[in-house]
């Protein structure tokens, strides 16, 4: 049987999530294991379809640029599943990596990933903030590393490339917080190998984006058994219109003199641009 589907990119990430979550190395560190979690709306997801509990969301990009949230919470950003009990671990973060070992798991998301597998995250935060300082050291601990991230983060050169071109300093003008590249080592997933570990499918992309809420969707061809193939599209079904995960709160984007803007550079609505474009660009004080 052959079907073709589109996903959002919201929807997507959910599919990512519900293939995450099933995943035996996940379901096995749930019930007798640790699963670290770094938040982002991908992993929020994850972390709402493993224990129910939506994670803050710090960094994203918006129409505007990059941006973080505009207001401080309390919901961790950064869970610790333990033996199945969540604990935010956003004050501890070092400290809980070196508590796992090689039967536990880690799940953080990624800005970029390409085609051979590689992937990096933003930062937008000195050293990338309390993440960036062990998402690079959680293979050199031997720790299994997923990196859940839709195919609107494929880029068509590479992520080392994308790496020395991204920085902090140095940026003269910045839609929102000039960021760099950190690298996350580990196992990509993405709709496509979602769906394979959903069902024993084939999907292949066959057109990307479009319009009407449907901007950086994905559309797909699914191939095989009548009974799998119905199982996706079922799947598939109960998806749509879904929402992006996160802490509520923690969605809206931040504004000039919101948490974390003294620590953010080059951004022109903060006015820390370096070259001046007069009159392009003012401090929404809304």
């Amino acid at each position: 049987m052959i079907a073709q589907i589109t996903l959002t990119v919201n929807e997507g990430k959910q599919l990512i999530a519900l293939a995450v979550a099933n995943l035996p190395k996940v379901r096995r560190a749930i019930k007798s294991g640790k699963i670290l979690l770094k938040g982002g709306t991908t992993v929020s997801a994850i972390a709402e379809e493993l224990v129910g509990i939506p994670l803050r969301i710090s960094g994203r990009i918006s129409p505007l640029g990059a941006k973080s949230a505009r207001m401080a919470i309390t919901e961790p950003h950064s869970i610790l599943i333990d033996n199945g009990v969540p604990i935010g671990v956003d004050d501890r973060l070092e400290q809980a990596v070196l508590g796992m070992g090689p039967d536990d798991v880690a799940i953080c998301g990624a800005n970029l990933i390409d085609s051979s597998g590689r992937a990096a995250m933003m930062a937008g935060s000195a050293l990338g903030g309390k993440p960036g300082r062990i998402v690079s050291a959680l293979a050199a601990e031997g720790i299994a590393v997923i990196i859940p991230a839709g195919l609107e983060k494929l880029t068509p050169g590479s992520v080392p490339e994308a790496i020395l071109a991204a920085r902090r300093k140095g940026v003269a003008w910045s839609m929102g917080m000039a960021t760099g590249l950190i690298p996350i080592p580990g196992r990509v997933i993405t709709e496509l190998t979602a769906f394979s570990l959903l069902a024993p499918v084939t999907a292949t992309v066959i057109g990307r984006g479009g319009i009407m809420g449907a901007e950086g969707a994905t559309t797909f061809v699914i191939q095989g058994e009548k009974a799998k193939v119905q199982k996706i599209c079922r799947l598939i079904l109960k998806l749509k219109r879904a929402a992006v995960s996160g802490a509520k709160g923690s969605i809206e984007e931040c504004r000039p003199g919101s948490a974390g803007c003294d620590s953010h550079l080059g951004c022109v609505y903060a006015g820390k641009e370096k070259i001046k474009l007069e009159g392009i660009f003012e401090a929404d004080d809304e």
